[in-house]
């Protein structure tokens, strides 16, 4: 029921940025009578918005409700491909959305690598000649 209260989206301090290959701006959500709005919902309607061809390149994070609610407001991106969102995003957003790959290693492994890394970190010792 309520999912088919609707919302207003609206984006400000849209800029442009050709370095990082990407559309970054502040999205503004009200959404009265209604629970925040979901990711996956804004990432559809921000697609049709600005005509992406592929709704994987839109990355929303950072939202924060406004006290009292029916107002939500976060930070989004618009990827030119997924090739350069790989690149210039943080692997936790990655999985997040994702997109990423995690890394399958054991607590334990991570750690005796690290010990095994504290060993030999540094100039190694002057051997001593063997009579």
């Amino acid at each position: 029921m309520s999912e088919s209260k609707a919302c207003t989206i609206r984006t400000r301090k849209f800029i442009t940025n050709r370095l990082l290959a990407r559309k970054q701006f502040i999205v503004d959500v009200i959404h009265p009578g209604r629970a925040t709005v979901s990711k996956s919902e804004l990432k559809e309607k921000l697609s049709k918005m600005y005509k992406v061809s592929d709704p994987e390149t839109v990355m929303l994070f950072g939202f924060r409700t406004q006290f009292g609610g029916s107002k939500s407001s976060g930070f989004g991106m618009i990827y030119d491909n997924i090739d350069s969102m790989k690149r210039f995003e943080p692997a936790y957003r990655l999985l997040r959305a994702g997109v990423g790959v995690k890394k399958t290693t054991t607590r334990k492994q991570r750690k005796e690598r690290k010990n095994r890394a504290k060993k030999i970190r540094g100039n190694p010792k002057a051997q001593k000649p063997k009579d």
